[in-house]
């Protein structure tokens, strides 16, 4: 009979479990926006409360602010990465002839550095037409329903965003009745609410400390990598910096897939020994960055063991996609802190961990804990108080 109560509940468990996940993928239009508002909120709240304290402006007048600075940066991020497309459209070969002569060009750097011989029937020696270039026929079936899907997925992010900025306006309008009635929900109980108060304060903490630094973190890459770019002779040097800045919030996958299209600008514009050594650059700049910068900034408790991360990545994006991708860390930050509080699941957080010792966020002597970014601390780079406003800010005042 135990046996029996034993497998039953492990069955319930099991079909609430998948019961969970389809609803994540089947709610993924609704859930999606409010979590990336979530998390833009907690990157943005300490901006808008800094200008709400130091600068006097009204709570409402701040968030739209920040929001519009929010909006400014992927306008310009947009225009960049469409010059950049523009021109290099420009530079495709139109004619047979100057087809021809690139495909040559390019066929004797590849022969060069490469240590077997070329396949004749993908790359022929000498072809009388384009048509017998395997190479460049595989290239254009490819391209062209890759550049269809581009065009769906910029049209599908627009509507996103708009949804995203109106969500992120309301949460950061409302964000201190939101909390307390969050809170309220888990019963009258002080001690309670006191417990669930102090588990969303840290999580908001954790999510923050990860958002602000990996985006410092990323800009300063993306500085060190364009101008190592700039000085190897790439045409878009600074493009594909920006590109690597976007995509490295997207742990292991993202460099990786980042450091493909500087290789193909160093390919056609400059000699083999440059695309050797921009390889070997890259990846030094990207373990030294994984390996030692980020522990030494983040701190050893925010990080995640490798295999928690490589999982939370297939899982999301199973889920959502590439908006999962980019969701992932956040949310698995959001979650290992949440575990930390709850008695019960502070295995699983230590399972998700890479240190051997773990401390609960915000503990007190915790010799890794991250930066004082978050409390307007006279902490260094950088200085972010969390600001709340002094009454529930209200819509209709801007």
């Amino acid at each position: 009979m135990t046996a029996m109560r034993t497998a039953t509940k492990l069955g319930l468990n099991i079909l609430y479990l998948l019961a969970i996940i389809l609803a994540l993928h089947w709610g993924q239009r609704l859930i999606v926006p409010v979590m990336m508002s979530l998390v833009l909120a907690a990157l943005l709240g300490p901006g808008a409360g800094w200008l709400h304290r130091t600068l006097k402006i009204r709570w409402s007048l701040s968030c739209l602010v920040v929001i519009c600075g929010l909006l400014i940066v992927n306008i310009l991020m947009t225009v960049v990465f469409g010059m950049t497309v523009s021109r290099i459209a420009q530079q495709i070969p139109t004619s047979e002839y100057d087809v021809k002569q690139f495909y040559a060009k390019i066929r004797g750097k590849i022969e060069t550095a490469s240590p077997w011989e070329l396949d004749e029937v993908i790359f022929p020696k000498n072809p009388e037409s384009v048509s017998e270039i395997r190479a460049y026929q595989m290239l254009l079936e490819n391209v062209r329903p890759f550049l269809i899907d581009l065009a769906k997925a910029g049209g599908l992010s627009f509507g996103y965003w708009i949804l995203i900025l109106f969500t992120l306006l309301f949460l950061m309008l409302e964000a201190k009745q939101l909390s307390r009635r969050v809170i309220e929900i888990f019963g009258p109980s002080e001690e309670t609410r006191s417990r669930v108060a102090d588990a969303l304060d840290d999580m908001a903490k954790q999510v923050r400390t990860y958002l602000v630094w990996r985006t410092i973190i990323n800009f300063a890459l993306a500085i060190v990598i364009g101008l190592t770019y700039q000085v190897a002779g790439l045409k878009q040097a600074w493009t594909w910096a920006i590109l690597l800045a976007i995509l490295n919030y997207i742990p292991y996958l993202g460099p990786l897939l980042a450091g493909v299209p500087p290789l193909i600008d160093a390919l056609l514009n400059t000699s083999m020994s440059w695309v050797v050594f921009l390889f070997i650059a890259y990846w030094c700049i990207i373990i030294l960055e994984g390996y030692l910068i980020v522990p030494v900034l983040m701190g050893r408790n925010m990080e995640m063991n490798a295999t928690t991360v490589m999982l939370a990545c297939m899982f999301w994006e199973l889920i959502w996609g590439l908006p999962g991708l980019f969701l992932a860390m956040p949310i698995m930050a959001a979650v290992k802190t949440i575990c930390y509080h709850v008695p019960g699941w502070r295995p699983w957080a230590n399972l998700m961990s890479a240190a051997e010792d773990e401390v609960p966020p915000g503990a007190a002597g915790d010799k890794n804990e991250p930066p004082a970014i978050l409390a307007g601390s006279s902490a260094s780079l950088p200085t972010i108080p969390t600001i709340v406003p002094d009454e529930p800010p209200t819509s209709s005042k801007i």
